[in-house]
């Protein structure tokens, strides 16, 4: 019998892929229902120091998880139900606002023909300027942020139930994996990575909330406590996120407040984002991501794709959790080493070995 061909690795490749793409579309099918358990999942990672420094002061576990998730759980109702109330009650002044935006457009046309400017002649029912794309833009984005919310009480439920099984957990994968397996090993640094990632940057947004609702408090911009909160978890998504959460309070401050503060609340935000993001933040995340810049571009997008706008908040998480396991194999290691940053800047470049030249006819 002739012997058998050996597998050819592309092959192998091209199933692997497949497999992958098969999986994520099953994913983004269901997303609605894959959604609130990532959130959970990555709420309930966030929360367990706390429950760790609880049990290492003498409470007894089960009382911590107790302590930690009442204080969660009502900490969650009330800032939902406050973000609730005002999103609800902003998406019904969005037709005022637009009828604002078309007088300040009005104006605005008004004297730039004044100082001789000259402006393009509408035709039809298109304006020059459409503040109507503007105000739909705006109605999207809350509209999705109060999606979200919907979900506040399936999360927190799904929360309190995992940190419930907390104690009980890494047991469970010991018996398993076995204590001394190397998936036990990627499990333990996929969780640490996660924390550490989570923790850090959940105290940055916290920073960078703060004095923004504080900012926009004093300029006197209506709603200024859920535009500190809408910039606290929008932080989360990396390169447009802080962007994003300035378009809806800088609009409301033109509209109703006037040019004066509109600027004044674009200049809080470029102050806050440019503090946060070039001084606190990198010093903050010590050895980095372990992810190149455009990786974590290309991971928000496509995750974002997949999750939709909760898949933006966990791009990073997701993509170094993925980072972690293709490590995990020689066969998809140069997946990794391309999703990490530049080699040049993380050390000298390790030669990829040669592939054993094949056997010559005797």
């Amino acid at each position: 019998m002739a012997d058998r061909l050996p597998w050819p690795r592309t092959t192998g490749l091209l199933i692997n892929g497949a497999a992958m793409v098969l999986i994520l579309a099953g994913i983004r099918a269901a997303s609605d229902l894959v959604v609130p358990f990532l959130l959970a999942l990555f709420l309930a990672v966030l929360i367990t120091p706390s429950i760790d420094d609880l049990a290492r002061l003498g409470l007894p576990r089960w009382l911590a998880v107790g302590v930690v998730t009442l204080i969660f759980t009502v900490l969650s109702l009330l800032g939902l139900a406050y973000v609730g109330v005002s999103l609800n009650d902003l998406l019904w002044k969005l037709p005022e606002i637009q009828q604002q935006l078309d007088a300040l457009r009005e104006r605005a046309i008004a004297w730039l023909e004044s100082i001789g400017v000259p402006m393009p002649a509408e035709e039809g029912e298109t304006p020059v300027f459409d503040p109507a794309s503007g105000v739909r833009l705006l109605g999207g984005l809350l509209s999705g942020v109060r999606n979200v919310l919907s979900d506040g009480l399936l999360i927190l439920i799904t929360v309190a139930f995992i940190l419930l099984e907390s104690s009980g957990f890494p047991a469970k994968l010991r018996a398993i994996t076995g204590p001394e397996s190397p998936a036990m090993g990627r499990i333990i640094k996929i969780l640490a990575d996660q924390r550490r990632y989570m923790v850090i940057k959940t105290w940055i947004s916290l920073a960078t909330g703060v004095p923004v609702g504080l900012g926009l408090w004093l300029m006197g911009v209506d709603y200024a406590v859920l535009w500190g909160v809408l910039a606290f978890f929008l932080n989360f998504i990396p390169n447009i996120g802080s962007l994003i959460a300035a378009i809806p309070p800088v609009t409301l401050a033109l509209v109703q407040n006037g040019v004066g503060v509109a600027i004044g609340a674009t200049a809080l935000f470029l102050a806050v984002n440019f503090v946060i993001g070039y001084l606190v933040e990198p010093p903050a995340m010590g050895r980095g991501l372990g992810l190149s810049t455009l990786v974590v571009w290309v991971s928000l997008v496509f995750w974002g794709w997949v999750l939709g706008p909760v898949g933006m908040f966990l791009s990073v998480p997701l993509t170094m959790a993925m980072k972690i396991m293709l490590e995990a194999s020689e066969e998809t290691r140069w997946l990794a080493v391309l999703l990490g940053p530049p080699i040049s800047s993380s050390g000298p470049a390790r030669p990829i070995p040669a592939e054993p030249d094949p056997p010559r006819p005797g």
